[in-house]
């Protein structure tokens, strides 16, 4: 069971839309980034424009049964990323911000308008997740959005080439808290 093609979301001041190709230069001026890539399991530093191509081919298939949403402004500038993308027979919830709009509730905003869509689409589902532990941040808008940690474990991070420890958390279903991020 899947949650369908990816929709179209939108908020009070952001659109979530399906990737395109021509964000390229967008992803790769994001992700070249330290201070972005270093939060992220799978990205490699340095990131380049060949880099997000190898990535958005695939996520712009249409093959896969993964929402990867692009967060957009008013411009439809492309600022991040929310991706519910199955692994391992579990949906995983991910997610990262250009630096330069970090802190003005952008990503709150669209996490919650992902998971509520996905949770209307997959009302029974859990949602998987977690954070590096040296990213406080991540993790507060996780538990504010009603995930719970499960475990710790280390994993490997491409950009800081090296283990690093991971706070892994779960949003069982019912459990999205979309009313504190007002």
């Amino acid at each position: 069971m899947t949650p369908g093609p990816q929709p179209v979301i939108t908020t009070r001041r952001l659109t979530l839309r399906p990737h395109r190709l021509s964000d390229a230069d967008a992803i790769a001026q994001s992700l070249s980034d330290f201070a972005v890539t270093r939060m992220l399991a799978r990205v490699p530093a340095p990131y380049d424009r060949q880099d997000a191509l190898d990535w958005l081919v695939p996520a712009t298939s249409g093959d896969l049964p993964d929402w990867q949403l692009a967060i957009t402004a008013g411009d439809d500038a492309h600022i991040g990323t929310v991706a519910i993308e199955l692994r391992h027979g579990r949906w995983h919830l991910g997610y990262w911000l250009n630096r330069y709009y970090w802190r003005r509730g952008y990503m709150s905003e669209a996490v919650v308008a992902v998971l509520e869509r996905f949770s209307r689409r997959m009302p029974e589902m859990p949602v998987h997740s977690g954070v590096f532990a040296d990213n406080p941040a991540s993790l507060r808008l996780q538990e504010k959005l009603g995930f719970r940690m499960t475990g710790c474990s280390e994993i490997y991070s491409f950009a800081r080439n090296t283990m690093v420890t991971h706070v892994e958390t779960v949003l069982k279903p019912g459990a999205l808290q979309a009313a504190k991020t007002a």
